[in-house]
């Protein structure tokens, strides 16, 4: 049994940082596409970034590209999203999510292809 597991969310002023991890049990990360996905009050799930397989080529949304960084930490098994110059909109429920797909190299954005899913942890941007 697959378990994903997010850590690392909290209440940050505008402009600050956060660095969300996601580890996980049952399953070696880097293998598949790894990915975090955000859901606010009120708004659909939406896609933030993703990883491929080792060595991981990486795809974000508009939205983050610049600010949000997506890496592995393999001798932790997990999966980093480094989030700078954080703005209000930027407040969401953030959810790591992994494809059951091994050494499969496309990097998804529609929350359907992931498998895997952890509980989300939350962000508060204040401004």
């Amino acid at each position: 049994q697959v378990q994903l597991v997010e850590s690392g969310g909290g209440l940050v002023q505008a402009g600050g940082s956060l660095r969300l991890s996601c580890t996980a049990a049952g399953r070696t990360l880097g293998a598949s596409t790894e990915a975090w996905f955000r859901q606010a009050p009120g708004k659909e799930r939406e896609f933030v970034a993703a990883i491929s397989w080792s060595p991981g080529s990486e795809y974000y949304a508009e939205s983050v590209k610049g600010r949000f960084t997506i890496s592995r930490d393999k001798s932790k098994n997990a999966v980093i999203l480094q989030m700078n110059s954080l703005k209000p909109e930027d407040t969401a429920v953030y959810y790591c999510a992994a494809d059951r797909r091994e050494y499969h190299s496309v990097l998804y954005i529609e929350s359907y292809e992931y498998d895997y899913w952890g509980q989300g942890t939350q962000v508060t941007v204040s401004s």
